[in-house]
């Protein structure tokens, strides 16, 4: 599986901006590009940008560690 590269904040945006993408297909222009909203949408499911892996990005916290 992937390890997580993503905060919770970043999650919610794509998920919003997925869903809103997608209900452009619905409502709106009604144009096949609404569709798009499934990758931010995907990606926010996952936890998981494979955008952020070569660039060594993450917005996920790190946890500290309790030794």
């Amino acid at each position: 599986m992937f390890k997580r590269n993503m905060g919770t904040v970043d999650r919610a945006i794509r998920a919003v901006v997925g869903l809103v993408l997608i209900s452009l297909v619905f409502l709106g222009p009604q144009t096949a590009w609404g569709w798009i909203g499934v990758i931010p949408l995907a990606t926010a499911a996952m936890g998981f940008c494979p955008a952020y892996s070569p660039l060594g990005l993450s917005t996920c916290k790190r946890h500290a560690s309790t030794n």
